[in-house]
């Protein structure tokens, strides 16, 4: 693309307003321009994210319209008439309500009916309402817990999860075969409106949502006894779990909440933190300082479209706040949900087989937790949209099985999912990991074991000394500039090629190449499938069950590093980590600069 020839079109070109002329003329560094207007931002496996600015490298009415109208192309060619309907959400990032209603517009001018939140919601109630609502796919405008400068564009299809292959790929053509901004269609509001095109929802899809959250929990006759004891700080971080987070703790019944003042109204800018993403401890800063005031039992943080959560318990030994990583967490409600379960006669067993779902970089932990409760432990590539895929695949099974689930039918009852990087899900109403009922069971937990007379960090050091002393750690690497994808695969690549001989004083047994779809036992060289889609991947395994993974990030310009080691304490684990986090990086930038 000739950037300047491009720069040029959006100073003049009568297709933009005045205010991105302006902002484009006002683009004179050279660089600045060649980054804004000599690629156009790419439409991946999970949609659009980028900076928020003019160019065709970054997210504007205009990028946002195209990918629409791609989207909007594929729609009508696999769709009836009466399936061509589309749910929006959006938080509350700068110009999220203009790119939802930009898209909006642009499905209706297509002739496809759309139900638009009136005012901003969480990703997770958007998974829920495409079913809901029977929409054939649904569009929420987030960027996640990115820096406040990004935003985003994802995608969801008729079984309210995340696009998957083969349906992202064939959508991805779609949008890239829209060349031109002039060749995307658009509507004016009121004429959408006038051919009920478009239609403004919120209560009653709130209303039903809530309730659907409601309906996962398992012990509300010990939430009405405990309730009243648990003391709650919690920070929206500015964004979408305010309102749906305070209402399912006072539906449920619990009175002691407190909301950190700062940080309840939705702020685009993130004002008060650096950086909204609850897997950073800075941003539970204001959090912790409310809590020690009010003598809470737990700390909450959700990120601004409340999909992840992340969790401070107090520590009865030392009197502090303890952080829990996104396993601790996610297992800590596993363990829970699985144990009531059984306890209530309502755990399957085989043949009809329940399943805990995880991905490959997620702790191990997982593993000994299933094989306590008698259930099947399924591992899926990263990113939480394959843990939403398996709840259909489940499905499809049940229904070639007559109805009934077994497992060795791959029709499996899904119990629950969770992720490292702070996400989870109880239940089959959503399709997407959800903060609002990840509240709802970590605080049914806190109650729970509350009334057993155990805080949250007791359970989990309870859980260390049952299943072992699994730790795990993550690290990641920024890359910017336009050749960081690049950078990414060079780093990959050079592990592959010259794989450690040790990590953490493990011997490491086999090599797992993603891209490739194979595992290699590099005592014997043979090879086997992964059994996983193949991604830009590689994945160590140590000989005493220790392991190590890199990636470069789906969502971010940054490579991660992630490590597990499972030792005879927490301290030993801990430094089995760091051995391996140095001897990985030293290995992945040998003969080059290690980045900062």
């Amino acid at each position: 693309m000739d950037y300047k020839a491009e720069h040029q079109k959006w100073c003049i070109s009568a297709t933009f307003d005045e205010e991105t002329r302006r902002e484009a003329r006002a683009v004179t560094d050279e660089a600045e321009m060649e980054d804004r207007f000599g690629r156009s931002l790419a439409f991946g496996t999970g949609g659009l994210r980028g900076l928020i600015g003019a160019g065709t490298n970054r997210m504007n009415v205009y990028t946002v319209g195209k990918a629409t109208q791609g989207l909007a192309d594929y729609i009508n060619s696999v769709c009836g008439a009466g399936e061509k309907r589309v749910a929006i959400a959006y938080d509350s990032r700068r110009l999220s309500p203009e790119f939802a209603e930009r898209a909006a517009l642009v499905f209706c001018a297509n002739g496809i009916e759309v139900f638009l939140f009136e005012s901003l919601r969480p990703t997770p109630e958007l998974s829920f309402a495409v079913r809901n609502l029977g929409c054939v796919a649904g569009v929420v405008v987030t960027a996640s817990h990115n820096p406040p400068a990004y935003n985003g564009y994802k995608v969801y299809w008729r079984d309210g999860g995340q696009i998957v292959p083969p349906t992202d790929a064939r959508i991805i053509a779609r949008v890239n075969a829209v060349t031109s901004f002039a060749a995307v269609h658009r509507m004016e509001k009121h004429e959408a409106e006038e051919k009920e095109l478009l239609h403004v929802i919120g209560q009653k899809e709130d209303d039903e949502y809530i309730a659907a959250v409601r309906r996962t929990c398992l012990n509300l006759e010990v939430i009405r006894e405990m309730a009243g004891d648990i003391k709650i700080v919690y920070t929206p971080l500015h964004g979408t779990g305010n309102i749906p987070v305070r209402r399912i703790l006072r539906e449920l019944g619990f009175t002691q909440v407190w909301v950190v003042p700062e940080q309840e109204l939705p702020d685009g800018n993130f004002s008060t933190v650096e950086y909204p993403n609850p897997e950073d401890p800075k941003a539970f800063s204001l959090a912790l300082r409310l809590a020690r005031k009010k003598d809470a039992d737990v700390v909450l943080a959700t990120d601004p479209d409340a999909d992840r959560l992340g969790v401070y318990a107090k520590d009865e030994l030392t009197g502090e706040y303890m952080r829990f990583t996104g396993n601790m967490s996610g297992l800590l409600i596993a363990d829970y949900r699985l144990s009531q379960l059984r306890e209530k006669g309502r755990l399957p067993q085989p043949p009809s087989d329940g399943a805990l779902v995880t991905t490959v970089v997620s702790s191990d932990m997982a593993k000994a937790v299933a094989a306590e409760y008698g259930v099947t432990c399924i591992e899926v590539p990263t990113g939480f949209k394959y843990i939403g895929e398996q709840i259909r695949l489940f499905e499809e099974a049940k229904v070639k099985n007559g109805g009934k689930t077994d497992g060795a039918k791959g029709a499996y009852e899904f119990l629950f999912g969770f992720e490292e990087s702070f996400g989870c899900l109880a239940g089959t109403y959503a399709r997407d990991k959800d903060a609002v009922a990840a509240v709802a069971a970590l605080c049914e937990a806190a109650a729970y074991y509350k009334k057993q007379g155990m805080t949250l960090c007791g359970k989990m050091r309870q859980m260390y000394e049952k299943y072992g002393y699994y730790r795990e750690g993550l690290e990641s690497v920024m890359l910017e500039g336009a050749d960081g994808a690049q950078t990414a695969k060079a780093v990959v690549g050079r592990l592959l090629q010259s794989p450690p001989k040790a990590l953490g004083g493990e011997e490491v047994v086999a090599v797992r190449d993603y891209a490739a779809g194979e595992r290699t036992d590099l005592s014997s060289g043979e090879k086997t499938p992964t059994g996983l889609p193949k991604s830009d991947m590689v994945y160590f395994e140590c000989k005493d069950g220790g392991w190590c993974c890199v990636r470069p990030s789906g969502t971010e310009p940054k490579i991660k590093f992630y490590f597990g080691a499972k030792r005879e304490s927490l301290e030993a684990s801990d430094a089995a980590l760091e051995e391996m986090r140095a001897e990985l990086l030293r290995t992945a930038y040998e003969g080059t600069e290690e980045p900062d």
